[in-house]
């Protein structure tokens, strides 16, 4: 599939050795995925136990390892596959591969705190995805036409909801791959909030500036239905890859070559049976359908419950009163297929969103401001989207304005972002309590804190709209801040921290560094 791209990003073919030397497994699926989470102690649990899809699934994982932004008590853990779902005797649901960072280290390849790194390589280092026959795609191993007698989306997949106010039945993880209606390689692949709304029918809601939805307002514009793919149980590689935005990715980047540079090598696509769309050959569940022009539905016509879904903030989001339909065509499956899924404010969207997040912030703070910024991480109580901690390394009285500067390329290139905090080398930016102490030592809220008001921010924060802060005048507007938690270059040598005696501690408590018995020596 041809690809648009800027230069100095370059094309890494399939065999070539990891330029970072990062030990990525040979992970190209789901099934290949879970095989190597069934590896790792602690990170894999099923169940046999019968489930409902309605409440019950997220009402359990919430408890087992949701994570993030979910009301306490939740905590992060295993991912948890559901092998008896109630109503489907053929179905398995997934939840929680990606929720939480050292799976998705052991996934991925690169280590835990090296992952916006190894994404940002991945976006420089692109892999294009390649054709294959449909003879050699799995995920149309099974196909349930729409226009057959009996068919029903609704009896054929188990949507889960997250809770009773839910609009209806959502799929978490459906990744819609989209085209120009002119051009089928300038694509797109998006996670979209996609509501069951009926036997053929699906509810999409977009949010501002998705790519996908310039390509559906122009087929709409000529009266004509855009053909996607909804394509569910991926390679995590693919799910994480798609999450990049623009400017990162800007319009025409099918952020599948991303996916392929983590990897090493290309995602297999093939041809959709009833759609003039492509799919993901070696996804679980394929959904065919066109995105029907001048077509809207009430996102909650079925339960008028006036909510649509908890989202990433933590709160459960209004319906949306007028979203775009997809009309569905076709389900293709793998054998026996593994619908995979998410609780929506779950440490799950943190990896999806905040590690792109990351790299996108890594790859212009290096591009402009090279040295400065040594890591960043999209902290997971903003849900990977909404609070980035720069580490920054000062090496002359420049540095100070510089790292502010580091500060305002973050919030310019991540438009979503909201806060940031500074801190300095010695600063662990993954350890909140290590950013709290710098906060409290190292900031001063008069001097430190730089206020950016009446910018664009994201509408599904509750903040952010004009019955919060009457100056706002559109939802999705906030004042971004900056919070400066590093000490000025000229005073460094006034803050170096309590320093202890460098030891192996592993020989006192071997236990707790993975030895089985201290040496004697």
């Amino acid at each position: 599939m041809p690809q648009k791209r800027p230069a100095h990003y370059h094309v890494v073919n399939p065999g070539d050795a990891h330029p970072q030397g990062w030990d990525v497994p040979p992970v190209n699926d789901l099934r290949s995925a879970i095989a190597l989470l069934k590896t790792l102690p602690g990170h894999y649990l099923e169940t046999d136990r019968e489930t409902d899809p309605i409440g019950e699934l997220a009402g359990v994982y919430r408890h087992i390892g949701a994570g993030g932004t979910v009301m306490r008590p939740t905590r992060t853990g295993p991912a948890m596959l559901f092998n008896n779902i109630k109503g489907f005797p053929d179905a398995r649901v997934l939840v929680g591969m990606l929720a939480s960072r050292e799976r998705v280290s052991a996934l991925l390849g690169a280590p835990v705190r090296e992952l916006g790194i190894q994404m940002a390589e991945a976006r420089r280092n692109v892999t294009p995805p390649v054709m294959v026959k449909q003879q050699d795609a799995p995920c149309q191993e099974v196909v349930h036409r729409a226009d057959e007698a009996g068919f029903d989306l609704r009896n054929l997949l188990p949507a889960p909801t997250n809770t009773a106010e839910d609009a209806g039945p959502y799929f978490c993880m459906g990744l819609v791959l989209g085209s120009d209606p002119d051009d089928q390689d300038n694509a797109d692949v998006t996670i979209h909030r996609l509501c069951v709304q009926g036997k053929d029918e699906l509810s999409i809601f977009f949010a501002p500036g998705r790519h996908i939805d310039v390509f559906r307002q122009k087929a709409e514009a000529a009266g004509k239905p855009l053909p996607v793919s909804i394509n569910m149980g991926l390679d995590p590689a693919i799910y994480i890859g798609a999450e990049f935005e623009a400017p990162t990715t800007p319009f025409g980047f099918n952020e599948l070559c991303v996916a392929g540079g983590l990897r090493g090598q290309p995602v297999e696509l093939v041809e959709c049976l009833t759609v003039r769309q492509r799919a993901i050959a070696r996804a679980e569940i394929v959904i065919e359908g066109e995105i029907l022009p001048g077509v809207r539905v009430e996102e909650d016509q079925n339960t008028h419950t006036g909510k649509a879904m908890p989202e990433f903030p933590g709160y459960t989001g209004e319906a949306n009163p007028s979203l775009p339909v997809i009309k569905v065509k076709a389900v293709t499956t793998r054998k026996n297929p593994i619908l995979q899924t998410l609780v929506g404010p779950g440490e799950e969207h943190v990896s999806l969103a905040g590690i792109p997040t990351e790299a996108s912030i890594h790859i212009e703070c290096q591009d402009a401001l090279p040295g400065l910024v040594k890591n960043v991480y999209a902290h997971s109580a903003g849900g990977g989207k909404f609070l980035a901690i720069l580490q920054v390394q000062k090496r002359h009285d420049g540095d100070d304005g510089m790292t502010r500067q580091a500060a305002l390329i973050a919030l310019a290139v991540y438009r979503e972002l909201k806060n940031v905090i500074l801190v300095d080398e010695d600063v662990d930016l993954f350890d909140t309590d290590d950013v709290l102490w710098a906060m409290q030592t190292r900031f001063s809220g008069d001097m430190d804190a730089i206020f950016v008001p009446g910018v664009a921010g994201h509408v599904l924060d509750p903040s952010q709209t004009p019955q919060y802060d009457p100056r706002v005048t559109a939802k999705g507007t906030t004042t971004k801040t900056i919070f400066d938690c590093t000490v000025p270059f000229h005073l460094k040598e006034h803050f170096v921290r309590a320093q202890f005696q460098e030891v192996d501690p592993s020989l006192w408590a071997p236990s707790l560094f993975g030895k089985t018995k201290p040496s004697d020596a």
